[in-house]
This record gives C-alpha cells, sequence and structure tokens, in this order.
C-alpha cells in the first residue's frame, strides 16, 4: 500500500485563524493532499481540491492553489511513489488515445489532460477533444459504430460549455476499462488551440504530435 500524503498538522493549524497566515503555505498543503488524490483515484484537479478542503477541515472559501501548483505536486508524488509503474500505465493510456484518435481522424482529433501531459496514471480518463464541421457528426460516428456514450455537458478550453461523449473503453494493456470523454468543439475553435500554456507547452496535440511522442519514449 502506497504511503498516506498528509498535510503537516502545524501548517493547517495556523491556517484555522492564527494572525500572519502564510496562504502560499496553505495552497502548497493543500495541493499536496490534492495530487494524492489526483493520482491514487483519478479525481479531476477541481473535484480533488475541493475534496481536500474538506479532509483538513478548512473553509470552504479557503483560497486555494491554482492548477499549475497542483500538477506540481502531482508530478513530484508520482516521482517519489509511481515511479516504478506511472510510465508504463502512461504508455498504455497513450497507445488507446492514439488508436481512438486513429478511428475519429476526420474529426480533426486533440488529445489534451493528463495523458498528453504525461502524469496520467491508470485512475486517470483519457480526453480528447475534436473539432467538427458539423456538432452532431461525432456523436453520429459513434452509433453507427455501435458504441454505447453518454452525452453530458461540461466547461470547454473556452470557458463555454461543449457537449462532451463520455464512453468506457476496455484497454487491454491494463486489463481494465478506461473512460474515454470526447469534447465536440465547432472547427473555428481550433485556432488559436495550440498556443503555448502558462508553462510553454502546447496544451493539446494533434495525431502526429502524439505518435511522435510515443516513437520518443519508446523503451
Amino acid at each position: 500500500m502506497k504511503p498516506f500524503y498528509v498535510p503537516h498538522l502545524g501548517s493547517v493549524m495556523r491556517a484555522r485563524g492564527v494572525q500572519n497566515t502564510d496562504m502560499d503555505s496553505l495552497k502548497q498543503e493543500i495541493a499536496a493532499v490534492a495530487a494524492r488524490m489526483v493520482v491514487e483515484e483519478g479525481l479531476e484537479f477541481g473535484a480533488a481540491k475541493r475534496r481536500a478542503l474538506k479532509q483538513m477541515g478548512l473553509p470552504p472559501r479557503t483560497a486555494l492553489p491554482d492548477n499549475d501548483q497542483l500538477e506540481a505536486e502531482v508530478e513530484d508524488y508520482i516521482a517519489i511513489f509511481c515511479a516504478d509503474t506511472q510510465p508504463i500505465e502512461l504508455r498504455a493510456l497513450r497507445e488507446l488515445a492514439l488508436d481512438w484518435m486513429q478511428r475519429l481522424e476526420r474529426f480533426r482529433p486533440h488529445i489534451a489532460g493528463p495523458v498528453w501531459h504525461g502524469t496520467a496514471t491508470r485512475r486517470s480518463d483519457i480526453y480528447l477533444q475534436l473539432f467538427c464541421d458539423d456538432s452532431k457528426s461525432a456523436e453520429i460516428e459513434l452509433i453507427g459504430m455501435n458504441v454505447p456514450y453518454e452525452p453530458r455537458t461540461v466547461p470547454g478550453f473556452h470557458g463555454d460549455n461543449v457537449d462532451a461523449l463520455s464512453v468506457h473503453v476496455y484497454c487491454k494493456a491494463l486489463e481494465e476499462h478506461v473512460g474515454l470523454h470526447l469534447l465536440v468543439y465547432d472547427f473555428d475553435d481550433l485556432r488559436g488551440a495550440l498556443r503555448p500554456d502558462a508553462r510553454g507547452r502546447r496544451p493539446r496535440g494533434d495525431l502526429a504530435a502524439l505518435r511522435a511522442l510515443l516513437h520518443d519514449v519508446a523503451p
């Protein structure tokens, strides 16, 4: 069993009302607790932050770490506790994502999230962004493939809500089912979608980029 990643008690007590509270230190503690939940339970960042607050007994309006800070903690947690298993699991998920991107190639698929950025484990879901001329075309494609899906509405990368088609697909390498989420965007949304993020990385990658990534990290 992996060690349980817990905050330092002194930091939590200081955050509960003692004067001269170090808010940056508290955010670091929250990020550390949330990182364990992201890695071990596959929670999305927002859900992990909220659960971390509850576990630490902090008020719901406590200032939260940003996603970059949480992602850094996730990377540290993986390096300490999952260094032997995570690269294998990440490759399995990337290969599965590649398979589905090839199936859906006509919808200009781009991969985003932890599978693209390299922080995914076997608990992580795969997020593909489709850029369609017709917003219903991807849904019709899944119906034609006899693939059951759950339609949802989720926040998109522009802040507006977008349609999402959630599927459970079997990953042979991991011998279990994985969540695959297809976020459907208009073709025009592709403009500017590859601009570097705050860390200077491409926020998403197309089919060629994922192929190159798998080739670069091949054993």
